[in-house]
């Protein structure tokens, strides 16, 4: 089989603070497309889509919370990404497949079969939906709205960090669901996102409010947080 170029993202070094472009290298090393001999239950993948999501920040720490393994430097970035099967050793993918689970940052990745999440049937939409509202996102809204908040139809609602990949869903399923919405977000630009984009009812700058609650009593009385 073919040695081929993988592009990679590498971690330098660990992050404190906000990541910066210098913690991170993208490098050309090199793979071969067919597994190790003896590689059962492991999967060769082509990634087709990364999902760069906020809690990959607490895996660039050094101390990382307890029982989440952290990322090590020099080593690719891991997360949440859409791939095509390349080559497999479980029985339950074959060639060309397409699945989503946790991957790494290149463009191809030699992983354990338990962490691909599930295989993807549906492909009558853009398949980067499921790093969005198909993907972790849009499940932590879903789960988080309908299962967890569960509120009615006709009661206020209110989402903190409301024009994130998550809040902005939360947002759209309570409007679809009935609810009045009101939003937190920190900058301007976002909170006109919020009311002309996402359809919230009312948005605030939380930087600009010294007093949340007054901030939230000015915008709707008995609001159901979320």
């Amino acid at each position: 089989m073919a040695q081929v170029r993988n592009k990679q993202v590498i971690l330098r070094d660990y992050v404190s603070g906000f990541p910066k472009e210098s913690d991170m290298n993208v490098v050309d090393s090199t793979i071969i497309l067919n597994l190790p001999q003896g590689s059962n239950d492991v999967v060769l993948l082509k990634n087709l889509y990364l999902s760069c999501d906020p809690y990959l920040r607490i895996f660039m720490a050094k101390d990382t919370i307890a029982g989440l393994g952290g990322l090590t430097p020099g080593s690719p970035l891991t997360g949440l990404g859409v791939s095509k099967v390349v080559e497999s050793g479980h029985p339950d993918y074959k060639k060309d497949d397409l699945v989503w689970g946790m991957t790494k940052w290149e463009e191809y990745s030699l992983v354990p079969a338990a962490q691909i999440l599930f295989k993807i049937e549906h492909t009558d939409v853009p398949l980067s939906y499921y790093t969005g509202i198909l993907g972790m996102p849009g499940m932590t809204a879903y789960a988080g709205f309908f299962e967890v908040g569960s509120p009615k139809k006709g009661e206020n609602v209110f989402v903190s960090a409301a024009s994130g990949a998550v809040g902005q869903l939360v947002g759209q399923f309570a409007k679809l669901h009935g609810c009045y919405v009101v939003g937190s977000a920190g900058s301007k630009e976002k909170v006109d996102l919020l009311k002309n984009k996402f359809g919230y009812d009312e948005a605030f700058n939380y930087k600009e409010e010294p007093d949340l609650n007054a901030a939230l009593k000015r915008s709707v009385f008995n609001i159901f947080m979320v």
